[in-house]
């Protein structure tokens, strides 16, 4: 998973330097693919069934207010947009996930700061991923950051375990589901991916079945990271 997890890493090096304005989504598709390539890796992303039929491309791509799963295509990138990145990799049957949200040039204050509270919500959560502590403190920690900041937490979609499989059990919510979930143990590993809204958590999902925006039109930011339960805290694996 630590093999996996360097390819994403490195997908999210490459694709981050590649965004700027008249950037399409479907460029920075294929840089996603490039690396995927170039280290023999295969996309967890590229098929997956979904209601929209299986997905086409090896990163989701989702500008503004777009939560997640946004298909790479036609979209160029304006001055002012933010673009939330999804990807993933396949090493040796393990898979790594993560994400990040990035400015195109200038942004407003809002977005920058709607981004630097769900980073920092993430980092709140992977904080909580120690021997002993039970999963959705992860969720307690997340909704903590962003609500205190003014913001809204997605609660229709949530993070998850990862290992042989991109999406195993169990989900973790970004939020306090009202119980504290299992214990943590050594070897355990987690997708934490908070979603942070700058309106409502409500959401609705568009035509092509895939992608979700927020039901408001409002701004919206997605960061992620796959961690490891280690005797001595949490391990980030995908982190460049």
């Amino acid at each position: 998973m630590r093999k996996a997890g360097r390819v994403v890493a490195e997908m999210i090096e490459a694709i981050r330097d590649a965004i700027q304005p008249g950037v399409t989504t479907g460029d920075l598709d294929r840089v996603a693919r490039q690396v995927l390539e170039r280290r023999g890796a295969r996309s967890n992303f590229l098929n997956y069934p979904g209601a929209g039929g299986p997905f086409p491309a090896v990163i989701c791509t989702s500008p503004n207010s777009m939560i997640v799963h946004g298909i790479p295509g036609g979209y160029r990138l304006e001055e002012g947009d933010i673009i939330s990145v999804d990807c993933g990799a396949i090493v040796e049957g393990y898979h790594g996930d993560a994400a990040f949200t990035a400015p195109v040039g200038k942004v407003s204050p809002l977005a920058s700061r709607l981004m630097e509270v769900t980073e920092r919500s993430l980092w709140a959560g992977i904080d909580q991923l120690r021997p002993g502590n039970h999963l959705f403190e992860v969720g307690r920690a997340v909704q903590d950051v962003a609500e205190k900041a003014g913001f809204s937490v997605v609660r229709e979609y949530v993070g998850h375990a990862i290992g042989t499989a991109m999406h195993e059990e169990p989900q973790v919510p970004n939020y306090w589901p009202g119980h504290r979930g299992p214990k943590l143990q050594v070897g355990n590993v987690f997708a934490i991916e908070p979603m942070v809204n700058a309106g409502e958590a409500e959401t609705r999902t568009l035509d092509d079945l895939w992608s979700v925006v927020t039901a408001d039109g409002k701004l919206s930011a997605h960061f992620e990271h796959s961690i490891a339960v280690t005797e001595s805290g949490p391990e980030v694996l995908t982190l460049p």
